[in-house]
């Protein structure tokens, strides 16, 4: 019986080529932040986000796909940057830091004003090619994490999860929760069917999501 949810296959030698390619050298670097629908730049290339929780490892491993130590900054305070950030890719693409969630430590008033932005955004930015859903390999899917899926379902935006931290977990221990995220995804139309497993800090995975951004199309 073929496993639901695999971990996606090693890119072959071609696809991970056109992955370093795409992030190699100084092809990346801060836009802006956007506080309102008003402030997105052009949708002229293809766009990817990244979700997750607070803490989950969303600014360093951008930082690690792009090389820059610091070209992704992660707060101090939890849930307290509530701005979409966005980076160019060469001239080709945008990266797209959406704010940790989980925790925010803000006003209700200003929560429910970010969650408004959230949901304008992923319904209606045409070249938003996929999401990328950051979960942490020792604490698997929670429930924060299925809100955002849902919102991914139902403005049908295509999202992968990628499980960070993979070197804070024994290989023996991966299964179980291996097991829980598959479960979970099965509930979610809008899941794409890989997996990916990094560790920004032993750069597992870099090459494999690098591949995979650089072939959206």
């Amino acid at each position: 019986m073929k496993l639901s949810f695999p971990v996606v296959e090693e890119p072959d030698a071609a696809a991970r080529e056109k992955g370093r390619k795409l992030f190699a050298g100084n092809n990346s670097d801060f836009l802006k932040g956007v506080v309102a629908m008003s402030g997105l730049p052009s949708a002229d290339r293809i766009e990817v986000c990244f979700a997750g929780r607070s803490n989950v490892g969303k600014s360093t491993l951008i930082n690690a796909l792009t090389g820059r130590t610091r070209l992704a900054r992660a707060s101090n305070t939890p849930g307290r940057t509530q701005e979409i950030n966005y980076f160019t890719l060469a001239d080709s693409h945008y990266l797209v830091d959406l704010p940790g969630y989980g925790y925010a430590n803000a006003p209700l008033p200003v929560i429910e004003k970010w969650q408004r932005l959230l949901k304008q955004y992923l319904s209606g930015r045409a070249t938003l090619r996929r999401a990328f859903v950051l979960v942490d390999m020792r604490h698997g899917i929670k429930d924060v994490d299925e809100e955002i899926m849902s919102l991914l379902d139902s403005s049908a935006v295509t999202f992968q999860v990628v499980m960070t931290k993979a070197d804070k977990v024994k290989e023996k221990d991966r299964e179980k929760v291996m097991a829980q995220v598959r479960e979970k995804l099965s509930k979610h139309p809008a899941a794409f069917p890989e997996l990916v497993i990094t560790s920004s800090e032993k750069g597992d995975g870099i090459p494999t999501l690098r591949a995979i951004i650089a072939g959206l199309d």
